[in-house]
């Protein structure tokens, strides 16, 4: 981590801030405490702090934050067993990065919204409360800390303003709980014209997933990012994204015009005397031949994985962070993973179909669930 901040800091570092989509300790959840949490968010945090110096930093919340892992209480369950040690924890390591406001819902659920800049707005998620992991969920998985509702009423108010909205989170709408999947598919069509980029972190590797009209399933209205991530688990890279953005001018679409790859090869950082060199692995729209990154090219970009062998094998070398993958992507690994590509709510086989797969939903689906390693 001391590496990758190092190589990003500089005189004038070109970015405009940095979105944190969560997951700060490591994953040997067998012998963690509220302790070592603590400790993992506190040592991070510095550690951003020190390198990036005044750069804004907007975190969102990760599932392994919790001990045990996956356990986030919704906010109406209160004393030892809420979730208050840890918001209470990420309000004071990041009150210099949110404003007082942000920082009263992010002690209350773990979420919240500020202005980035004029025309910009900011929505970070706690997508713990969709996850399908939680055991807390299984009392009430619809909208189990009124999270929804909080993001129509904060996208309804971003509208009548003329906002453009980026929503960041941790895990992806696509593996989320079906209710509260389907009602965020649902929010994001009715919210289209606002919500300018959506960012996800979880999966560890690089991937994206598709939003379509609600009507026919096939025109694109937005696109999840999901980034890869710093951590090596399970036989990757370490690697993190650049994305570039329609400029703050009045009137901009704050869309997201191009990213950029960059990961540590360990391979030869691991050669005696080897310093750790940060290296770009590839820009999108060069990698792919995609003439502009908005959800029509990602969705034409899934239909030429379809037919081009040779791209869609580029794309799964990619989607590992230019680690060897352990094992080809043939036919029913390819349905699945194209099928997930387009499934931006869960559990929906109708997002599929167009796809003509081979293989029968359920069998695709079960396919998708062995590679959720987090």
């Amino acid at each position: 981590i001391e590496a990758l901040l190092a190589q990003l800091r500089g005189p004038a570092p070109p970015f405009d801030a940095a979105y944190w989509t969560g997951d700060i300790p490591a994953h040997d959840v067998w012998q963690q405490r509220r302790e070592d949490q603590l400790l993992a968010l506190r040592t991070v945090t510095g550690l951003l702090r020190k390198h990036l110096g005044a750069l804004p930093v907007y975190p969102a919340v990760g599932n392994h934050e919790a001990t045990p892992v996956n356990a986030f209480p919704p906010p109406y369950v209160h004393g030892n067993q809420s979730s208050a040690w840890l918001y209470d924890a990420m309000a004071q390591a990041w009150q210099d990065w949110l404003p007082p406001e942000a920082l009263e819902t992010l002690r209350a659920a773990g979420f919240y919204t500020l202005r980035v800049r004029p025309g910009l707005r900011l929505v970070s998620l706690n997508m713990n409360f969709c996850s399908q992991a939680n055991f807390w969920l299984l009392i009430n998985s619809t909208d189990p800390a009124g999270q929804l509702q909080w993001l129509v009423g904060v996208l309804e108010a971003a509208e009548q303003r003329g906002e453009k909205v980026h929503i960041i989170g941790h895990i992806p709408p696509g593996h989320c709980l079906r209710s509260w999947s389907w009602n965020y598919y649902r929010i994001v069509n009715r919210f289209e014209g606002t919500i300018a980029a959506q960012f996800f972190g979880h999966t560890h590797v690089d991937e994206f997933e598709m939003f379509y009209d609600e009507e026919t399933l096939t025109r694109p209205v937005s696109v999840a990012f999901v980034a890869p991530s710093v951590t090596t688990y399970i036989n990757l890279n370490p690697g993190y994204r650049v994305y570039e953005l329609d400029g703050a001018y009045p009137g901009s679409s704050h869309a997201v015009l191009d990213h950029e790859t960059f990961i540590l090869n360990l391979t030869e950082a691991n050669v005696p005397g080897a310093k750790p060199r940060w290296q770009r692995l590839y820009r999108a729209r060069e990698a792919y031949g995609m003439p502009s990154a908005f959800p029509a090219d990602w969705d034409q970009l899934i239909r030429r994985f379809q037919d081009d062998e040779s791209l869609f094998q580029r794309f799964w070398y990619l989607f590992h962070k230019g680690h060897p993958p352990r094992e080809p992507c043939r036919e029913a690994c390819k349905a699945a993973l194209l099928c997930s590509l387009r499934t931006g709510r869960s559990v929906d086989p109708g997002l599929c179909r167009v796809l003509r797969p081979a293989l029968p939903f359920a069998q695709i689906q079960e396919l998708w669930r062995q590679r959720q390693l987090c």
